[in-house]
């Protein structure tokens, strides 16, 4: 039975994948802000076009799995409106993004081709 399971020791760490479209990015840029005061986080590249999996602009906040108890409870009373994908590290992008995510709002169709999977 155990061996149906997977281990959350696997978990490197999380993003955090913060949508926005030319009307919401004010509202994206004063979340961002606030992150970055408040919570041990690197936060990523600004990505006013589409990039990698990600359909609409974004940007990506880094965050070790200690801080998520911290950090996603924050975001889900103060995301503002915008949408947010939140999946672990564990080596395997594809799942990360698709089988192991959590969205937080509109959930947005991904571009999950482009991703890598794990071998094995």
């Amino acid at each position: 039975m155990e061996a149906d399971f997977i281990d959350a020791g696997a978990i490197d760490g999380y993003h955090a994948h913060v949508y926005y479209d030319p009307a919401t990015r004010p509202a994206a840029e004063r979340l961002r802000a606030a992150i970055g005061e408040r919570f041990a986080a690197r936060l990523g590249s600004w990505h006013d076009e589409p990039v990698g999996p990600h359909p609409s602009a974004m940007y990506q906040v880094a965050f070790a799995a200690g801080e998520l108890a911290r950090l996603l409870p924050w975001l889900m009373l103060n995301r503002g409106g915008l949408s947010v994908l939140v999946h672990p590290l564990t080596g395997d992008d594809y799942a990360d993004h698709a089988r192991f995510a959590l969205w937080l709002g509109t959930p947005q169709q991904l571009r999950l081709e482009v991703l890598r999977r794990a071998r094995g």
